[in-house]
């Protein structure tokens, strides 16, 4: 009897959407733009800490943010609202974008010069962790009210970055939240995360966060 030919399709999809990634990355290396993947679960408020950096950017960066969600375009015209160039992607039920819808995402938002794009990913903390994008950055939101023990819970994500940023730190007192137990489960997922706190609502320590990826991003597009 003959053997039944076997293929691991997930291995197969990640190995190529691997090297169409690093080809995105050379591709935008090339044209002087820094790519930035931000992930977090729905709710920790990805779009209201970009509308804070915006404001922190101001005069610094050229930038623009594409959109990912199942549905709406809700976040992208909250976006154009503030003045930042936006495009909504629509990922047709998918909980996550892969590199070549993040490509398609750039050419549609057509901003000839920018120095930083952000993918403002679909809100899930398992499968856009499993995509590489072709991002130079990947940036994970952790809110207050989610808990310190989410790095422990979804280890790939805080892998998988290369800045945590715990934000609603003004509701701190409210919770029940151990910044030295989230750090803790968070290094021993990546000893190199680099971690700042901040309220987006209330602006406290959006300035650090905004000068260092402001840093990142000048010496990427070097």
């Amino acid at each position: 009897m003959e053997e039944v030919k076997i293929i691991a399709l997930k291995e197969s999809v990640l190995e190529d959407n691997d090297k169409d990634a690093q080809n995105l990355r050379e591709e935008l290396k090339a044209n002087g733009t820094c790519l930035l993947n931000l992930m977090s679960s729905p709710g920790s408020g990805k779009t209201t800490t970009l509308l804070a950096l915006n404001r922190a950017f101001a005069g610094r960066l050229k930038w623009g943010v594409m959109e990912a969600d199942i549905d709406s375009a809700v976040d992208a015209l909250t976006m154009q609202q503030a003045g930042v160039p936006s495009v909504q992607l629509h990922t047709g039920g998918m909980c996550h974008l892969d590199a070549d819808m993040t490509r398609q995402g750039i050419r549609a938002l057509g901003l000839e010069g920018a120095e930083l794009i952000v993918l403002e990913n679909v809100g899930n903390l398992v499968c856009p962790a499993e995509f590489d994008t072709g991002a130079a950055i990947n940036m994970t939101i952790l809110s207050v009210p989610e808990g310190d023990d989410k790095p422990a819970k979804y280890p790939l994500m805080y892998e998988t970055c290369d800045i945590l940023v715990v934000n609603k730190i003004d509701a701190l007192p409210v919770f029940d939240f151990d910044r030295e137990r989230m750090e803790r489960y968070a290094r021993k997922c990546n000893p190199d995360i680099e971690i700042y706190y901040i309220s987006a609502k209330t602006g406290e320590g959006v300035d650090a966060l905004a000068d260092a990826l402001v840093e990142k991003v000048k010496a990427w597009c070097k």
